[in-house]
């Protein structure tokens, strides 16, 4: 294989490979989870308090007033599952 025949060889992996690192954030921002895509609380080991200082509140899963993005049904705002996201 001569020289410019590998250089355009190593160029086109590396143009798809980049072109599947970019996609794949935008494809997991666009999908929207439905209710079945979420954990149960008992899947997510919910409780109704919190773990030391980090609760749902504090979380960046947490949608107010009562609901979270990845566990179904209400939550507490007070409470804490192994999900749990810190908001920077």
């Amino acid at each position: 294989m001569n020289i410019v025949a590998k250089q355009q060889a190593d160029r086109s992996r590396r143009c798809f490979i980049g072109a599947a690192i970019a996609g794949l954030p935008a494809t997991l921002l666009l999908r929207t989870a439905s209710a079945s895509d979420k954990m149960t609380k008992s899947q997510a080991e919910y409780q109704d308090t919190p773990n030391g200082i980090y609760s749902c509140g504090l979380c960046t899963l947490f949608v107010a007033p009562d609901g979270c993005k990845v566990v179904e049904g209400a939550i507490s705002k007070e409470g804490w599952c192994k999900a749990f996201a810190a908001v920077d």
